[in-house]
């Protein structure tokens, strides 16, 4: 945990905020900052204000470097409820719940270490002569004329003959 930046009492839906904050969880600090830039959303400002936050924090304290760096957790919290009354019918009122939120991001520095992939043998691919390519082909289009040789002498099912149903329940008598 190198770096660590929070902001209280954001007046946006703690949901909508989520939304954002899932964007850029587990990137590194300069690709979120360029998504977070084009982002539409209304608390993509705040979030990006933050993200710069830290990375100043991590640069000023800890002398790392910001292409080093990547967002190990970013945590939105509900914080508290500002209430306000609405006027309703008959002289009743609501309450309207206007909602805030808590962000917590946390920087970390990336290890050289953890980065390195294991490389997977990619199999090679099998030759196969074009003589057996067209011996399959035809193998399988024979398959195909016999099974409609055999549905065309088969007997049909007979269905069972159903009544009229709703026609002969609703049809019109001669008086």
């Amino acid at each position: 945990m190198i770096s660590t930046a929070k902001l209280k009492y954001l007046r946006i839906a703690p949901r909508k905020v989520r939304l954002v904050a899932s964007l850029i969880r587990g990137k590194t600090a300069n690709k979120a900052e360029k998504l977070l830039s084009f982002t539409r959303k209304r608390a993509a400002l705040p979030i990006l204000k933050l993200l710069k936050q830290a990375i100043a924090n991590a640069k000023n304290s800890f002398q790392v470097d910001e292409n080093n760096l990547y967002i190990s957790k970013i945590i939105v919290n509900e914080g508290i409820k500002l209430k306000r009354q609405f006027p309703r019918a008959r002289g009743r009122a609501d309450i309207i719940m206007k909602k805030t939120s808590h962000i917590t991001l946390v920087l970390d520095e990336i290890d050289k270490s953890k980065k390195k992939k294991k490389v997977r043998k990619k199999a090679k691919p099998k030759i196969v002569k074009e003589e057996e390519l067209l011996e399959a082909k035809e193998e399988e289009k024979k398959e195909v004329i016999e099974k409609k040789t055999r549905q065309k002498f088969e007997p049909e099912k007979v269905r069972a003959k159903k009544g009229k149903g709703l026609r002969r329940f609703f049809r019109r008598k001669a008086f």
